[in-house]
């Protein structure tokens, strides 16, 4: 049993998570570069004691940072440092399904990779690691997610897949069309090469998935644009406020370990051999794999 400590990644439109009780924001130094943002830590309340929450704005206060341009390594290192136990992303998508309009909350369970320009990994040479990404996101936070959108009346899809493109464009109707014959749910540009960082970190990562727009495929509605996008984006903000807070509830201070073993993903994922691992990355992973690299 440990501690709850909740992070939350907040993407487009998300830049803030007030409401928190002894909040501070602060920088949080990572040996990967510098973070999207400083971290907001504060604590919610609830009737089973007070939940630690760690807020980090991906794209940075004001909306800094492009997709392509975001130090995920920082990011997700960081958050490790901060003591966060679970991370749930929030993150803005166009729809690929017509029964998922905007306003929808789809709680993915997969991801497709199409991102190219970003730093993928923690490992890499003079430490080589590989660990599974078959079940990319936790289903326990998946419950979590689902329970309250329910419990609030949000619009939601439990399952679906997210194609991650690089951005910072939107997709060609080719491409948006290419996409949907793959069976993807929803796009956006930021979900990957998150979750793999945070697999390698061995944090649980679960994705609440804000539709703001169908994306170009749709003969009826009109191709994306940014006033459109804006607009939904802040109504999606405030129920995803809702959303975060009522998971921050039903999970609770104390925490048992994940049942899928993401806390432990890292056990048989070191392929390096001992005594040939770089001790400069090994310095760099302090963090990351410390669990492990110490053991």
């Amino acid at each position: 049993m440990t501690k709850t400590v909740l992070g939350v990644i907040g993407g487009s439109g998300v830049y803030e998570f007030p409401g928190l009780k002894n909040e501070r924001w602060e920088h949080v130094a990572s040996p990967w570069g510098e973070p999207s943002d400083a971290l907001h830590f504060g604590v919610l309340p609830t009737d089973s004691g007070d939940v630690e929450m760690v807020f980090l704005p991906r794209h940075g206060r004001g909306h800094v940072h492009s997709p392509s341009s975001i130090n995920y390594r920082a990011n997700i290192d960081a958050m490790k440092r901060a003591g966060v136990t679970d991370i749930i992303s929030v993150s803005a998508v166009g729809s690929l399904k017509e029964e998922l309009p905007p306003g929808t909350f789809v709680i993915v369970d997969q991801f497709i990779d199409r991102s190219f320009a970003r730093e993928k990994s923690f490992f890499g040479p003079g430490l080589v690691a590989h660990v599974s990404m078959a079940e990319p996101v936790c289903s326990r936070l998946g419950d979590h997610i689902e329970a309250a959108c329910k419990a609030h009346g949000i619009p939601h899809a439990r399952g679906g897949t997210y194609m991650v493109m690089e951005g910072p464009q939107f997709s060609t109707l080719a491409e948006s069309n290419l996409y949907r014959s793959w069976g993807c749910s929803v796009i956006g540009m930021t979900n990957m090469p998150e979750a793999k960082l945070a697999r390698e970190a061995e944090i649980p990562y679960a994705t609440v998935a804000m539709v703001t727009d169908y994306d170009c495929w749709h003969p009826h509605h009109d191709n994306v644009d940014v006033a459109s996008v804006v607009r939904i984006l802040g109504e999606n903000a405030v129920q995803s406020r809702t959303v975060l807070r009522a998971v921050a509830t039903s999970f609770g201070p104390k925490r048992t370990p994940s049942p899928q073993g993401i806390d432990t993903a890292l056990d048989n994922a070191l392929i390096t051999a001992p005594d040939k691992r770089d001790p400069a990355l090994i310095k760099r992973l302090d963090a990351v794999a410390g669990r492990v690299l110490k053991a």
